[in-house]
């Protein structure tokens, strides 16, 4: 049997390569996802352990704000002397590096990565730790001196010599170029100016007795964690956060995992999409050759071989066809992992591809996704085959299954189905996010199974409508093309459940995504009162010199600054909850529409006042004028009254949990050092818009970081942002559309082997080739569009519950995107000619007699 087995499948290595592809993109995927991921943290838990101190010592752990602030953290600069008297301390320092700087060329463009990293002023530190070394030019000494990392340094074309604008916090400062540095690590990413020691603290934090950490080295023959130790005791637990070299590199990678998980999770969303849609190819690969083979199968049967055997000789078969791809899934994820190393080259991030890394944990995962897949897929064949009778098979009687009543799928799929619709329904009625968004996931997943084990179900009524035209428009050879779809439900509903999965995807993020945009551009005109409002393009605060210059600009009337500010508050229901409030100047009502439930805005943004959403103060047991604690960093505690509470169609009111805000005055006393986030600026009397946007925009040249954005332009911005969403959705799509065309392909060329007698004989009584390749191709498209009509249907369905998900937080527009409907289904034809040519060119060149000879 094992001899057969392995002849078996040689012999159709040829059909079997393209269900392998299926099971290579998958592991190629899930291998390349964690190659690249492992690689990535390992390198930087390297850049981190080799260049921090022996000891680090930073401000201690605070309330950490859902928005930056542009608040920095520091700490005594006193307190390195402190440190260096510690029994085992070599040395202690002061540190000054802040990510919260922009830095200006001659040309008023900013110098620094365009990928969304941080530009990093540093104070200047020779020695073995450094992440760099001096490769031409000198230190930087005194103000007005500079020295620049090469990297950002060649690809602004920028040399010893020219002049910089860097604005920090404090302020804007002009320096020369006096050093370029190389990276002796890995490049994170990042920009780096670095800055005199002594200047340092004064340019970037304003006063020369700030650091934002002290670096102790720890003496010969001392360890870092027995230095650790003895600062812990000098300066009490909790006072400061004191962590070794190891620690911070396991803290920082923390931080960068969250980084790193995007990018896993979106490739491993690409392999979860082929291994579902493989699922399927690999299902229907095995179902027809085993239908070929039934002669085959009741011979070894005949021969001695039990129903055991003969299902375990096609799980043999599946198990080499899992090995196979899987062997070539991993070849393929190692070049997909350099190929992302090399991107993140191109975006500034230098990464080394002689050390990819390659846990165990890769091939583990690889090989079982691989063979797990493909034995799964390949078990119900399996057991169809050991269900051939010999006696039937060597009759050449049609293998058991095929025809056999479809009652099963018709009774589980209609249970799973209620109970889907039951759940999508629950989903349409709930009054929670929570409960909504659970429903809905248990619908989509209940739903999605149901239409897969129904699929044969509908493929009579619903192809005989969509190619009812076929035989008016292609007479005998589209009657053909429609009865040949019609002729096994099974194979055709597993064929077009591929093409299915991907465009009921596309179909419920296109509604919930179109459905956003229009929501956002209902509240953007519904709140935004403003003629304008300046704001940085990455959403980070700035510094307060550009809030001086928008003030003083000719034809300014009102300018309303916009402050975040983390804070927990104590609600009386007893619990405590971390969030972020907002701070406001008084005459906000001026440039925004704010609705109350109850209060206004003076009770609101009064001394000791703060507002809040009415939902959420209804959740936690909140009224207007009830009195909550609030935390605000650094331990500073007050009482609050709740002064108005907000009715925004939006359970989180200004995009924060709990909607709250305050008085800017609160803000600045509570958090100080803080900066702005937004001017919300109106222009004054007998200065038009244009007018004033072009001032602004004068104004504003030597900051490019900020911008200066009107209604239409913030709408702009949300649907760029709705649309990367949706190019992931669509580049999902263009993957289970790949994998489906193999389906397609793969279908149509066993088909026309299984047909081969067939077609002879209708060559033989006159069909053309060209007839015979328009009958292959309009059996293509009705199968595409079959698939495409299904998955449309229950994507618009899972769209309205996902819309009813997001109404419960504010986005209430519900919007149906036609235009992507009508195009998907064109594309799904197109898909459908496509998967079909080289199956009906094979078939067209079939030898008429030998195709009829054939058994």
């Amino acid at each position: 049997m094992l001899k057969a087995t392995l002849r078996s499948f040689l012999a159709h290595k040829g059909r079997l390569l393209l269900s392998a592809l299926a099971v290579v993109l998958s592991v190629a995927f899930v291998a390349g996802s964690l190659i690249f991921s492992d690689t990535v943290a390992r390198t930087f838990d390297r850049i981190f352990a080799s260049t921090s101190a022996d000891v680090t010592v930073s401000p201690p752990k605070d309330l950490e704000a859902a928005v930056p602030t542009g608040r920095i953290r520091t700490v005594p600069a006193s307190l390195a002397e402190r440190l260096a008297g510690i029994e085992g301390v070599g040395s202690a320092r002061p540190d000054v590096r802040t990510g919260n700087v922009t830095v200006v060329g001659d040309d008023n463009e900013p110098v620094g990565p365009t990928t969304g990293a941080p530009t990093r002023a540093v104070g200047w530190s020779a020695g073995p730790r450094s992440a760099v070394e001096l490769s031409s030019g000198r230190p930087p000494r005194g103000a007005g001196e500079a020295v620049l990392d090469a990297d950002t340094a060649a690809a602004e074309d920028l040399a010893i010599g020219d002049t910089l604008s860097v604005q920090a916090q404090p302020g804007t400062f002009r320096v020369q170029i006096v050093g370029i540095a190389a990276f002796t690590a890995p490049n994170p990413g990042s920009a780096l100016v670095f800055l005199d020691p002594e200047v340092a603290a004064v340019r970037l934090l304003g006063s020369a007795d700030r650091a934002t950490s002290i670096a102790v080295e720890a003496e010969p023959g001392v360890t870092a964690e027995e230095v650790d130790r003895r600062v812990t005791e000098a300066l009490g637990a909790g006072t400061y956060r004191v962590e070794t070299a190891a620690e911070q590199a396991a803290t920082a990678t923390d931080e960068l995992g969250d980084f790193l998980d995007v990018i896993k999770y979106v490739m491993l969303g690409f392999a979860g999409i082929a291994v579902l849609v493989g699922v399927f190819l690999i299902v229907n690969t095995f179902s027809m050759l085993i239908a070929q083979r039934t002669r085959e199968l009741g011979l070894l049967r005949a021969l001695g071989a039990d129903r055991r055997q003969v299902r375990r000789s096609v799980l043999t078969e599946a198990l080499l066809l899992g090995l196979f791809g899987s062997t070539l899934g991993m070849a393929a994820g190692i070049g997909f992992a350099y190929g992302l190393i090399r991107l993140m080259g191109v975006f500034g991030v230098d990464l080394d591809t002689t050390e990819m890394v390659i846990g165990w944990v890769t091939p583990v995962a690889a090989y079982a996704v691989g063979v797990g897949v493909t034995f799964v897929a390949a078990y119900l064949p399996a057991r169809r085959a050991a269900e051939v009778a010999p006696m039937a098979a060597l009759a050449d009687a049609e293998i058991a299954g095929v025809g056999r009543p479809l009652r099963t799928r018709a009774v589980v799929g209609s249970v799973l189905g209620a109970l889907g619709a039951a759940a999508l329904a629950g989903c349409a009625v709930s009054t929670g996010t929570g409960p909504a968004a659970s429903l809905l996931g248990l619908g989509v997943v209940l739903t999605l199974i149901a239409t897969v084990l129904a699929g044969p179900l509908l493929v009579r009524p619903v192809i005989r409508v969509l190619g009812g035209a076929f035989p008016a428009l292609f007479g005998p050879v589209g009657r053909m093309s429609q009865r040949n779809a019609l002729r096994n439900p099974r194979r055709t509903g597993a064929t077009a459940a591929a093409l299915m999965v991907g465009l009921a995807l596309v179909g419920g993020m296109s509604v919930a995504g179109v459905s956003m945009s229009r929501s956002f551009d209902e509240q953007i005109d519904r709140t935004l009162g403003a003629d304008f409002v300046v704001q940085s393009a990455n959403f980070r605060p700035f510094s307060p010199e550009i809030t001086e210059r928008v003030r003083d600009t000719e034809g300014v009337g009102v300018v309303v600054r916009q402050r975040f500010a983390p804070v927990a508050v104590r609600l009386p229901d007893g619990e405590r909850i971390e969030t972020t409030a907002a701070g406001y100047d008084h005459r906000v009502d001026e440039v925004a529409r704010i609705i109350y439930a109850s209060g206004g805005t003076a009770a609101a943004l009064a001394d000791g006042g703060i507002a809040m959403d009415a939902g959420f103060a209804a959740d936690h047991g909140v009224r207007t004028g009830s009195t909550i604690p609030v935390e605000f960093p650094g331990g500073r505690r007050t009482g609050l009254t709740v002064g108005a509470l907000t009715d925004m169609e939006s359970g989180e009111g200004f995009g924060v949990r709990g909607g709250l805000f305050l008085g800017i005055a609160a803000v600045e006393e509570y958090v100080p050092g803080g900066q702005d986030s937004a001017l919300y600026v109106n222009a004054a009397d007998g200065t038009g818009a244009d007018e004033l946007r072009d001032r602004l925009e004068t104004t504003l040249d030597p900051y490019p970081q900020v911008q200066v954005r009107d209604q239409a332009d913030y709408k702009d911005l949300v649907h760029d942002q709705i649309a990367v969403l949706l190019y992931l959705v669509y580049a999902l799509l263009g993957l289970a559309i790949i994998i489906a065309v193999l389906g397609v392909v793969n279908t149509l060329t066993l088909s026309v082997v299984e047909r081969t007698r067939e077609i002879g004989l209708l060559r033989a009584i006159g069909l053309s080739r060209r007839q015979l390749r328009r009958m292959i191709r309009l059996e293509a498209v009705v199968i595409a569009v079959f698939g495409a009509v299904l998955g449309l249907g229950l994507g618009l369905v899972w769209g309205v519950c996902m819309h009813r998900v997001l109404a419960l937080e504010g986005m209430t527009a519900l919007v149906i995107p036609w235009g992507t409907v009508l195009t998907v289904v064109t594309g799904a034809a197109v898909v459908g000619v496509v998967a079909a040519l080289l199956p009906a060119l094979r078939a067209s060149r079939m030898n008429v007699l030998e195709a009829i000879a054939h058994e």
